[in-house]
């Protein structure tokens, strides 16, 4: 057993116990940052902080909710929308979070792309990120079916079809999945269990992973500079904190991140008071009848771009460049073979293909909302060709590029 000495403080107590003082040592004291960041790397502490958001008002929305089909919908607009006191506020906190933190996502991910932060050495760093963003998106599209309004129905309905893998008509698996023939209670209650349990703890899981991963290979930097974090921290820890090129994580980026933090919330709340329909679709405000099918079905806009890979092509092509979509970002650190670890404006042609690639996810998004009729058909088909033949042709781009 460990000699334990009489502690003068609690903190003193705690730290024979837990080693307190060592862990606030190696995960904030001297873990070091470089200077040479700018604001997007605060995305990464913006991104926890709109977590902890979504899990404090779920908690509060939980206390009213009503996992039963007869009783969802009305659980979510009348008893919390009208009768609890502040029920609204919670909602629109909750929705528009559940919106806002993809956006910051995609900035995040966006960001890691533009400076390279996946390349030799990080590559855990970006694939613990990607998993990430799947059980995000699991986390949504379950929360999504919580209402059980038209669109909630229907985008279960089609979401879970795609588990049938088109010709090979899995049927049985969508009705194991669906726990019925079609979305019904049971359908509900999986996916309530899902949104408030399971995936929650993946997520928080998923989060220490990301955190840990970022402990050996730092944090990149905008020039892509290879830092010897372990002689610049000597430098800072010998009070040469000018000529060092790394800060503490505590306080000093810290201070930062929470200054970009405030300024997020701001533009969040903004969101919350006065705009937060654009992440409620008013068809989700009907009630979820499965025989009368909305004209034109759509899920969330951060959806949108995927879903638009899908949509153009037959049924099989489809789902396979759909598959290709949802897989292909994990391959990005094996995909690039340059050995260039520096910001896309000094890469050459690799700058094009990202900003084409960014471009052309974009116009994705904003024909996956359009009805897929006429010239819209067209212009989807052409970024989903695009969009696959981007990632075919990186490998090659990447492979001769200079070194820089």
């Amino acid at each position: 057993m460990a000699h334990f000495e009489k502690a003068h403080s609690l903190e003193e107590w705690l730290d024979q116990r837990l080693a307190i003082k060592t862990l606030r040592r190696v995960l904030a004291e001297e873990y070091w940052i470089p200077k040479n960041i700018n604001f997007l790397w605060a995305m990464g502490m913006v991104l926890a902080f709109t977590f902890g958001i979504l899990v404090v008002s779920g908690i509060f929305l939980l206390m009213y909710y009503q996992p039963n089909v007869d009783l969802a919908f009305d659980s979510v607009n009348y008893t919390i929308m009208q009768e609890v006191e502040f029920g609204w506020l919670w909602r629109h906190m909750h929705a528009v979070a559940a919106s806002v933190v993809f956006l910051i996502i995609y900035i995040h991910m966006f960001t890691g792309i533009y400076y390279g932060s996946y390349k030799k050495g990080r590559e855990l760093i970006w694939i613990s990120g990607m998993l990430l963003f799947v059980s995000f998106s699991a986390e949504a599209f379950s929360g999504y079916m919580l209402p059980w309004g038209q669109m909630s129905y229907w985008a279960g309905m089609v979401i879970t079809n795609l588990f049938s893998l088109g010709s090979l008509e899995l049927n049985g698996l969508v009705e194991w999945i669906r726990g019925d023939y079609v979305p019904g209670q049971a359908f509900l209650t999986r996916f309530f269990m899902l949104h408030v349990f399971l995936l929650p703890l993946v997520i928080m899981a998923l989060i220490g992973l990301h955190f840990g991963t970022l402990r050996i290979p730092h944090v990149n930097n905008q020039d892509g500079e290879e830092i010897d974090f372990d002689e610049e921290a000597k430098k800072y820890l010998a009070g040469k904190t000018k000529e060092a090129k790394v800060i503490r994580f505590a306080n000093d980026f810290l201070s930062k991140d929470m200054f970009v933090v405030s300024i997020f919330l701001i533009f969040y709340f903004y969101l919350v008071f006065w705009h937060f329909d654009f992440a409620m679709d008013p068809i989700n405000f009907d009630p979820a009848d499965g025989l009368k099918t909305p004209p034109h079905i759509y899920p969330e806009w951060y959806f949108l771009w995927s879903y638009e890979i899908l949509r153009p092509f037959p049924k099989d092509p489809g789902l396979v460049a759909f598959g290709f979509a949802q897989v292909i970002f994990f391959l990005l650190p094996f995909l690039d073979k340059s050995p260039n670890v520096a910001p896309a404006s000094r890469r050459g042609i690799f700058a094009v293909w990202f900003w084409v690639l960014l471009l052309d996810m974009i116009v994705l998004t904003v024909m996956g909302k359009l009805p897929p009729q006429g010239i819209y058909s067209t212009i989807g088909l052409v970024a989903a060709v695009v969009f696959i033949a981007l990632w075919i042709l990186l490998p090659f781009i990447t492979k001769k590029e200079k070194a820089v």
